[in-house]
């Protein structure tokens, strides 16, 4: 960093020449403010120590000609006659810091590597600003090896017609994915329809994909279209495909074999052009393993594959990602947050995060509220985020616990762990969500 010291006595510019560049700073020197201005237009440094009493033109001179120039330029002013009333002037033009004579050096070298840290962590803040404008796959941001070949991955998918298969744990991006390959594709123009199988009572999947005729069921009191109809021309996305019902996965097959469509309770087929784009939480031969998915309609989702990366396999891309939450948040909630503190990023790249992606946009989401404007400090984020990304995940039982209990136990902190996700509760516990939602029920009814 680079340190312009403005004193008019030669003996202390000298000695704080000296300790500054003993300390690893580069330093020059000037007697009053025309020469400061004049090493300011020359060099730019880095940050300014002056004294608040120069002849002619005054410290606090220095501090407004300094701050109108240049708004972000720390400028630290010192004085051998310390008031209140000469510190809040100061610091009301905008001084970084208001020291005394004679000057305490480990003051001193506090507010300079202060600033110097904070220099470092605005840098790099402007650096992930600068990334940020660079081309990326629908928000898929990140510069890890593992993002930039889902990219090239969703760009290749993009360019032909055929359908993909996407894969990866709650939270990791799997719509937003699907999206990109649609807004790259042919079809950007034409709709973009998601549907999740795991979120749609069994009872009325049917009728949400195919659509239905008014009284075709009790209820149907309109004619409704169904997802195929809706997305016609352009991108459907079956999300959570291993939790659709295994009777209905035939039809589906059916459907995607023909290109046509009959709603429930009519007579007619009607034809539909779709580019379909399905996802699941789980391994996908996993699931056909299981019994949860049909392999024959498994292979014909399966023109290609793409595996999304949990956020814990890369947190290189953490802080890219939090400035991009940042940016986002400071429109939605009218705040003016600057950036995160190398110490808070630091905590979140320790997290092991279990809901990934969507994890982090809320976290970020929450910080940027209660910061509302500056950093956002370590303080700023939730408690349990930091411990670190090896911690111990063992579910301790108390002694004497029924088999009942214990999976009770096991099953409401594994919803805790994953936010209530019970999706991904229920590919964490190798259970099937309809499982878990029965058990919960039944431990409602339980008291």
């Amino acid at each position: 960093m680079y340190v312009l010291v403005v004193d008019d006595e030669p003996a202390l510019r000298e000695v704080l020449s000296q300790r500054l560049t003993s300390w690893g700073y580069r330093v020059a020197t000037a007697g009053d403010v025309p020469e400061a201005e004049a090493v300011l237009q020359a060099s730019e440094p880095d940050l300014v120590l002056s004294d608040v009493v120069l002849p002619g033109l005054s410290g606090l001179d220095l501090l407004r000609r300094f701050k109108a120039r240049d708004a972000s330029l720390p400028v630290v002013l010192i004085t051998a006659h310390a008031n209140v009333d000469a510190a809040v002037e100061a610091m009301k033009a905008g001084a970084t810091d208001f020291l005394t004579k004679p000057i305490d050096t480990a003051t001193l070298r506090a507010v300079l590597e202060s600033v110097r840290s904070d220099q470092r962590e605005r840098h790099a803040a402007r650096s992930l600003d600068e990334a940020l404008q660079e081309p990326a796959a629908g928000g898929l941001i990140g510069p890890s090896a593992a993002m930039r070949e889902v990219r090239a991955q969703l760009a290749l998918i993009a360019s032909s017609d055929a359908a993909a298969l996407i894969s990866g744990e709650s939270g990791t991006g799997k719509e937003v994915a699907a999206r990109t390959i649609h807004d790259m594709s042919s079809r950007s123009a034409k709709p973009f329809v998601a549907i999740n199988a795991a979120a749609i009572p069994e009872g009325l999947m049917e009728s949400e994909i195919f659509g239905h005729e008014r009284g075709a069921f009790t209820g149907a009191v309109s004619s409704r279209p169904g997802c195929f109809e809706q997305a016609d021309g352009g991108t459907l996305m079956l999300d959570e495909l291993a939790e659709m019902p295994m009777a209905l996965q035939p039809k589906l097959l059916r459907v995607l074999e023909d290109g046509r469509v009959r709603r429930l309770g009519s007579a007619r087929e009607a034809s539909f052009d779709v580019r379909v784009i399905a996802a699941t939480n789980r391994d996908p031969m996993a699931a056909v393993n299981d019994g949860q998915l049909r392999s024959d309609l498994m292979y014909r989702l399966n023109v290609f594959s793409i595996v999304l990366p949990p956020l814990r396999d890369r947190v290189e891309d953490i802080p890219l990602l939090t400035r991009h939450f940042i940016h986002l948040f400071n429109q939605k909630h009218g705040a003016d947050v600057q950036a995160m503190r190398e110490t808070a990023v630091e905590r979140l790249q320790a997290w092991h995060w279990p809901g990934n992606v969507r994890e982090l946009r809320n976290v970020i989401e929450r910080s940027v509220v209660i910061a509302k404007h500056g950093w956002i400090e370590p303080s700023h984020l939730p408690p349990h985020i930091g411990t670190s990304r090896t911690m111990s995940q063992a579910l301790e039982l108390p002694a004497h616990t029924t088999l009942a209990e214990a999976e009770r136990l096991l099953i409401r902190t594994t919803l805790e762990r994953t936010g209530n996700n019970k999706a991904e509760a229920a590919r964490q516990l190798g259970l099937d969500v309809k499982t878990i939602r029965n058990k919960l029920r039944s431990w409602a009814l339980d008291g």
